[in-house]
This record gives C-alpha cells, sequence and structure tokens, in this order.
C-alpha cells in the first residue's frame, strides 16, 4: 500500500471493515477480536477519528506488541503489519476458527464499533457459524418411548434397508438419533405423530392462490407429521393442482409443466436445510405464475447467494445424514446443480432464489400457467375443483374469534415476537389488518401481554404468551 492508497482508504472513513485508532494499543485485543469474528478489516495506528493522520513509526516495539495482541487471543489469531507514512495498518482477516476472544470476552464488529457479545448473541452466533447443531441437541417436548411414533420408525427402517429384529433403543442411540433416552430434534422430526409439538413451526403449509398474489386461498392443507409423510404429502399437492399434458408418440406419456425431480430436490433441500429454531412453517405456494417453497430461517453461515450449489454447509447434518441414508439426498450436497441440470433439460426456466437473514425462497416459474399452448388446451388434465380447506377454524370452542389469533399463540410458543416477526412467521409480507385485530384480541383476553408494558408504544416492544395462555397453547 503506498501514500495515495492510504489516503483513499482513509477517506472512506470508519466502518464495518475500517477503525481509525491515534495512536497506541489500548483495547486493541477486543477490536481485532470483533474483525476476527466477523466479516474481518482493517485498523490504521496513527489515524484520529476526523481522518487526520498523526504518525507512529518508526516504532519497532510497536509491530511486535500488536503482534503479540493477537497472537494472545483465543485461539490465537496472525495479522499482518504494514507502515505506509508513519500509519500501522494492521489487516485482520476473517477468521476460520471462530469465534475468537479477548480476556474472556467475545466480540462482533457492528457498523463502526466492536460490541460485546451477551450470552443470547453468543448462542446465536455459534449457531450461525455452524459451530453448534440444533438437530443433535436432545428434545425435552419428546418423550421416550411413548412419543415414538412405530409406523414412521417401520417405515425409516424399511427404506434404510435396517434388520427389523434390532432393539429400537440400541438401534436409535447407534444412530446418534437418541442420547441417553432422550430423543434429538432430528429423530423427533423422523419419529413424530404430530412433528409441530416436538418441534414447534414444523409442519408444512401448502396453498393453492387465485391468480398471483395471496389475496385468496383456492385450497389449503397443512401436513403435520413425521417428516418422511409430510415430504411425501407435500409432493403429492405439487402433482395434484400443477398441470399436466400428454406427450403423444408410441405411447402416451404424461408431462408435468415442471420437472418433478427438480421440485422434489427444492423441497428436501428446504426441510432438510431449514432454521428450525425460527417460528412459522415451511410454505409450498402456488400462484397462477409460479411455485414458491419459502421456509424460516436465512442462508447457513458462511453461505452467500453467489457461492450457494459451489459449497456444502449443511445446518442439520444429523438429519442431513438420515435422509441420505433414506437415499433422499446426495452427501456431496449437489441438490441446486441437479435441480438446475434437471431444469435445462426439461427444458424450464431455471428456478429464482432469494434470501435475507429470516427466509429463504426458491421459485419457479410457470409457463404453461402465463401463456397457455396447444398441448395445455387439448389432452390436458386440468386441476380437480378444490373445496377451501384451512385449519380448523377459531370459534367458540377455542374461544377465539379468529384462526389468525391462533397461529399467533403458535409463532410465540417459542420466543417473544415484535408484530413485523409475528407477520413474518404467519408468512405475510406485512403486519395486516387481521394481525392487528388478533393481536388486541389476545391482549383483551390476557393470553399474551406485552414485554415493555411501561411503553406499549415502543418501536422495541415484542409481545410474548402469559401463563394463561400457554396453558391455552397446550389445550389446542
Amino acid at each position: 500500500m503506498n501514500l495515495e492508497e492510504l489516503q483513499t482508504l482513509i477517506a472512506t472513513g470508519e466502518g464495518q471493515l475500517l477503525e481509525f485508532k491515534r495512536s497506541g494499543t489500548a483495547h486493541l485485543g477486543r477490536e481485532i477480536c470483533a474483525f476476527a469474528n466477523s466479516l474481518g478489516g482493517r485498523i490504521l495506528i496513527g489515524v484520529d477519528n476526523d481522518g487526520k493522520i498523526h504518525p507512529v513509526m518508526p516504532n519497532n516495539n510497536l509491530h511486535s506488541e500488536v503482534q503479540s495482541i493477537a497472537r494472545n487471543l483465543e485461539p490465537p489469531l496472525m495479522v499482518e503489519c504494514e507502515e505506509v507514512a508513519g500509519v500501522l495498518v494492521v489487516s485482520v482477516p476473517a477468521s476460520r476458527f471462530k469465534p475468537h476472544s479477548s480476556s474472556g470476552k467475545f466480540y462482533l464488529r457492528e457498523g463502526a464499533t466492536c460490541q460485546q457479545m451477551n450470552r443470547d448473541e453468543i448462542r446465536e452466533f455459534f449457531y450461525r457459524e455452524g459451530l453448534v447443531y440444533f438437530d443433535e441437541k436432545t428434545n425435552d417436548r419428546f418423550n421416550w418411548p411413548s412419543d415414538l411414533s412405530r409406523a414412521a420408525y417401520d417405515e425409516l427402517i424399511r427404506i434404510c434397508g435396517i434388520t427389523p429384529a434390532l432393539d429400537a433403543e440400541k438401534l436409535l442411540e447407534n444412530l446418534g438419533l437418541l442420547k441417553q433416552r432422550r430423543m434429538t430434534y432430528a429423530g423427533s422430526l423422523l419419529f413424530c405423530s404430530t412433528s409441530s409439538l416436538v418441534v414447534p413451526g414444523s409442519a408444512v403449509n401448502c396453498c393453492l392462490f387465485q391468480g398471483r398474489t395471496t389475496t385468496r386461498i383456492l385450497d389449503q392443507k397443512v401436513y403435520d407429521t413425521d417428516f418422511l409423510s409430510n415430504y411425501q404429502a407435500a409432493v403429492n399437492y405439487l402433482l395434484a393442482h400443477l398441470n399436466t399434458a400428454y406427450e403423444i408418440g408410441f405411447e402416451r406419456k404424461e408431462r408435468l409443466e415442471l420437472p418433478e425431480g427438480a421440485l422434489r430436490e427444492a423441497l428436501l433441500n428446504a426441510m432438510g436445510h431449514r432454521d428450525y429454531r425460527k417460528p412459522g412453517d415451511l410454505q409450498v405456494h402456488i400462484f397462477q405464475d409460479r411455485v414458491e417453497i419459502v421456509n424460516p430461517g436465512g442462508l447457513v453461515g458462511g453461505l452467500t447467494l453467489e457461492t450457494l450449489g459451489t459449497r456444502s454447509i449443511p445446518r442439520n447434518p444429523l438429519l442431513f445424514g438420515m435422509m441420505h441414508r433414506m437415499n433422499l439426498v446426495e452427501k456431496v450436497g449437489s441438490g441446486l446443480l441437479r435441480i438446475r441440470q434437471m431444469c435445462e433439460a426439461y427444458p424450464c426456466p431455471l428456478p429464482r432464489i432469494e434470501a435475507d437473514a429470516d427466509w429463504y425462497r426458491i421459485i419457479f416459474r410457470r409457463i404453461e400457467a402465463e401463456k397457455p399452448t396447444a398441448a395445455d388446451q387439448v389432452g390436458t388434465k386440468s386441476r380437480p375443483e378444490s373445496r377451501p380447506e384451512s385449519r380448523p377454524e377459531s370459534g367458540p370452542e377455542s374461544g377465539l374469534e379468529s384462526k389468525t389469533a391462533q397461529w399467533i399463540l403458535k409463532a410465540l410458543e417459542t420466543q417473544p415476537l415484535q408484530r413485523a416477526e409475528i407477520a413474518k412467521a404467519l408468512g405475510h409480507g406485512k403486519v395486516s389488518g387481521a394481525i392487528n385485530r388478533a393481536v388486541k384480541e389476545l391482549l383483551n383476553k390476557k393470553l399474551i401481554e406485552y414485554t415493555l408494558p411501561e411503553k406499549p408504544n415502543s418501536r422495541l416492544q415484542k409481545y410474548r404468551l402469559t401463563e394463561k395462555g400457554k396453558r391455552f397453547v397446550k389445550k389446542t
């Protein structure tokens, strides 16, 4: 780096990747730690907060002192130091060995500051970086062996080709699904009778909409049993509601408007890689012009939209391993590549992928639905007329006026949420009037309460279940 490059760097100002220090090494350990735990960055020693240079070099001891501070992190870290016009430029990499701590404390870079992580932030950091796996934890909601679905267990060992005579407890321990007579979350998903009772938000919600928006639901099914049954039911829902054309040749063949294999792969990716700690069911939405598969939880830590399909970082490795045993997925993590290959061979447009911190969405465009062809007009099986079907309506039996209120209670079962977060959990793009009315109803019935009761209109306001609300949820 030369003086001109240094001045250009200083001109960008302090931020996520850049820190100024006028002199010395006070607090340098936590600043290096914060950069290493985040995206990496540079620390310019010899530059004040206004971007003015105050040369600190040559100083032979300063270089060694910086390196010593980095080595004293836990685990130790190597940084690069370079002197430019009297400024020591300390380059800190985004570490591959996260998390690092300085003097026993963990730090993250947030904007232009380094922040010490609290307990919840440290836990979230470990999950996000793939250092702790949710599916390997034991689940207190699953009572062994009374909650074991024998039908789901028998089907799994049949598919995996495991000898049926083996003792179930010993077998599940050998598979890592049962630990000291406590079922893991992966095992809970595979062997439950009702998935949402043991892993809230693990059901698959399939909807057929009129037109291209979510304004009107024509048909809805919620599949809420074991993992394999939910998957098979969701696939059948797609097959039943997508158009099928006949190909006329030596033998008449049926051809789905989208490649079935690609839809299956996308659904398995969503079920296998979703963040089961996040509230909200996995959603399969069929519109006039597209099919969307949406699952809670953004990209796995270490992945970006650009690197999707080139690296395999399973969020739930224990569950993924069982999916591999059932021949549902390949170990190499080439799901997105196979989806692209199947769409190109069909041929049909490649799916679009959208993701943020909370949601992952894969979108297949329906060509026939947008522009009918001759094959669609002659010899096409139309969708059967469907009677709108949804979750059981609320009413006198539940004591609630709307089913939206029931869904909100379920979303709040795992953690307090703001109204916008409730809307996301329910699959809404924004807070609707129905959500506002349901929240008001739940507050009036004392089933939920404010987390900040003294500031009901605070922008930080969240809602949580009351003890009465917890009892209500258990009954419903």
